[in-house]
Formats: C-alpha cells, structure tokens, sequence
C-alpha cells in the first residue's frame, strides 16, 4: 500500500503486522466477569487502532482520526514497544509506548498459536471433590499449553488449534462464580476461531461443558458425563453434563472419545487412576493418527488452601517420549510414594510416630513395585525412614534399614556425619558411629 493520500510516510503494512504478532501480549476478550484490559493502560495521547479486517487496520493507519467501536472486535493484540515503530510519530501520530490492533482476521492465521491435535479428559471426584485434567498427544510438551487446574476452582483443557487464554480467562470466570458451561460459551461466543478450538471445562460444582470445532481435524468428537445435553451452536458442537468430559480431535477412528469416557465410568481408585485409565483406553483403540510423544496429568484438591503449592496433589509431565502414557503412570506411582513421604514428615512434625512410620513404609511399597523406579529414589525413602526411627530413639530397629540403603547407594553412608550439624541426627558421636558402621 502507499501513503499518497496523505501527507505521512506509511510502512508497508505486512511489516506493522510482523511486528505485532512478535509481541503479542495478552488476548482480551469482551466477556462478562473479565476486568483487567490492557487498554486501560495506554497513556493519553497514545494512538488505539479498531478495527474488523486488514482493510480496517488500512484505513486506520492512512487514517489514525477515525475511531471504530471496540464492540465489534474479537480479538485484542497488545504490544509495548514495537521495534521501529515507537519513535516514528511520521508514521503514526500520537503513539508514544503502546499500539493495541483490534482485529477480527481469518481464524487460523490470527488466532492460532500451534496445533496441539489430542485426546484429553477433565474430571471431578464426586467423593473427595478434587479436580483434574490428563492429556495425551503427538506434539512435544502437551503439558505446557493444555492443562489448566486451580483448587476449589476447576481444570480445563484447550487443544487443537489451540488458544491457550482459554485455561487462564476460563479459569478466571469460575472464580467469579460462573458455571462451566456458562463460562465457556462466553469465551466461545467472543472468539471468531472458534470453529477450530476443541476446548472442556469442569468446576468445582462437577458441572462440565465440552466443544468441538465444526473445522477440527477428525476424527474429532467429544462426550460429557452424566445427562449429557449435546446441542449444536454456530461453530460446533457443546455438550454439557456433570463429572467429567472427554474429547479427541485427529484420531485414528471415532471410537477414541466412546473409550475413554467408558474407562472412566467403569474404572476403579482415585482421579489420577481413573484419568489414567481413560487415557490408556484411547490408545487401545488407535489414539491419535500421529502417533504419540507427550503427556500430562494435574489433579488439585476440592478447597484452595491459599498454598497452591500444597493444593496440586499430581502435576506431572512428560514432555518427550517413545511411550509417554507409560512414563506417565511411572511418574503418577512416584508421586504417590513422595506423597506418603510428605506425609509422614508431617506426622513426624505432630509427634505422631505411627503414622509418620506407616507413611513411610507405603511410600517404600510403591517404590520396590512400580517398574522403572531408579534404586536411588527406593534409598533415599528408606533412609529418612530410618533418620525418622533414630531420632523417635529406635537406633536398633534403624540399623537394618541403613545397611539396606549404604548396599544400594554408598555415598549415603558418607553424608550421615554431617546430619548432626542440620539438627537432622543427634549430636551423639556413638550413634553416628554406630550408623556409619553397619554392614550390609
């Protein structure tokens, strides 16, 4: 384009764009229950660009006096700074730090950040209130962009083309009190891409919603739990119902998503087992057509405790691997022996001996008979175990355990002697003696 209507020098607009896409910050979204907006935080003075097209975006660049109403965009690309641009009051009078484009282009080249083609499964446990989502997918690092959980709020996984803003701004909604399938017709009904998302949400209520993109790569389809009310609105297909969710999209066969829903109904133990479950069932029917590199799983307990550190009871990823759901059920069985070690940690911190020593003993179970567990991990929980019955003053029934652990792992028997110092082992030289000379 040229600027000969104008007295201003106008770079070519393929160029601005550039720019803008490598900065992209935040997408906003006109939905109710959302309150920040980058907008609030241009200056006065500084220029907003509105626009519906590329010919709007034109036209407001040859044009910056004309104004269009933000009510009719979509989509909100924000920057600071844009390189070659923030100094150039030429080209564009009146910017000074900040150029937000409202813009409502074609879906996929707008909107799409990368395709996360996969299958996935947000649930709740109607008996312990904890929320979950678990996902598999060839694409390197599921775990970074499509899982989303929060305490006492809800999980939700975003795929296929996937908009990652669906897993913070849903998750925003529901801490406002919006339902699930509320929450997620509201950011469907302000995303013009939306024909290509493939997107669940589940709250804290158990109540779930579940879209599939009319334009999403099949096999594609999705099943809500419960009285699952399907219905068809302008870019797909949402279902709401209670409990959990399940959707695929670019699998081998439609028979993918009945699977998984079926596992879960029917499988037995906690929400990581019964996602896990669900996950293994997608695969035995041909999972995605790509094949398999990643996975992921998050399971967060029913109440926020205000220590979200202490409120994701599984946050487990495999980024790459040759048999990801393997590696991840490897993962989920470790996690639950750390889980028993924290717990008896804890219990040591109450005075609660027995528990703190059962705690322990489980957590030693699992790690003697889950494959794959290095004998290094197995060690070390033997080893505070026995740290954990010298200081409860059980130094004999300590021993056999730190003869077991110096066979498998020497270099624990060289660390023993510096305990005292941390207050980990008492400062009694006889015991410590006594310790590190155990024979295997």
């Amino acid at each position: 384009m040229t600027g000969a209507a104008v007295e201003i020098e106008v770079i070519d607009l393929l160029q601005i764009l550039d720019s803008l896409e490598a900065f992209v910050g935040e997408r906003c979204l006109a939905v109710e229950g959302v309150q920040h907006d980058p907008l609030e935080q241009i200056a006065e003075g500084d220029l907003v660009i509105l626009g519906e097209s590329l010919e709007d975006l034109e036209d407001a660049l040859l044009h910056p006096d004309a104004g269009l109403n933000a009510l009719d965009f979509q989509f909100r690309l924000c920057v600071t700074h844009v390189p070659g641009y923030t100094n150039h009051t030429r080209i564009i009078p009146g910017m000074r730090k900040i150029l937000c484009a409202l813009l409502l282009i074609a879906p996929i080249a707008s909107a799409q950040l990368r395709p996360v083609h996969t299958f996935s499964i947000v649930a709740r446990d109607p008996k312990t209130g904890e929320l979950g989502v678990a996902v598999q997918s060839h694409w390197f690092s599921v775990g970074q962009i499509v899982p989303w959980a929060e305490a006492g709020v809800g999980a939700i996984a975003t795929q296929s083309f996937v908009d990652p803003s669906y897993g913070k701004l849903g998750l925003d909604l529901l801490r406002t009190g919006k339902s699930a399938p509320d929450a997620l017709r509201g950011l469907l009904g302000s995303d013009g891409a939306c024909d290509v998302r493939q997107v669940a949400f589940i709250d804290a209520s158990g109540n779930v919603a579940t879209f599939t993109g009319a334009r999403d790569i099949i096999a594609a389809g999705g099943i809500a739990g419960g009285d699952a009310k399907p219905s068809t609105i302008t870019c797909g297909t949402f279902t709401t119902g209670t409990d959990f969710a399940v959707q695929a999209n670019l699998m081998a066969n439609d028979k993918v998503w009945p699977a998984m829903a079926k596992a879960y109904r029917e499988s037995t133990g906690d929400l990581a087992e019964r996602m896990l479950a669900a996950l293994d069932a997608a695969q035995s029917v041909g999972g995605d057509i790509r094949g398999k590199q990643s996975a992921a799983l998050v399971v967060v307990s029913a109440k926020a405790s205000g220590k979200p550190w202490q409120d994701r009871v599984f946050d487990l990823r495999v980024d790459d691997a040759i048999e990801p759901l393997a590696e991840l059920r490897r993962l989920v069985a470790l996690q639950r022996a750390y889980n028993h070690m924290n717990a008896g940690d804890l219990a040591v911190e109450h005075n609660d001996n027995e528990t703190a020593l059962r705690e322990y003993s489980a957590a030693e179970q699992i790690a003697a008979t889950t494959a794959g567990v290095p004998k290094s991990r197995y060690a070390e929980m033997i080893y505070w175990h026995a740290v954990a019955l010298v200081n409860m003053k059980r130094v004999d029934e300590a021993l056999p355990l730190f003869a077991k652990v110096f066979a498998m792992e020497p270099s624990w028997r060289e660390l023993t002697p510096r305990l005292p110092k941390s207050g980990l082992l008492p400062e009694d030289a006889a015991v410590i003696g006594k310790i590190t000379g155990v024979k295997p």
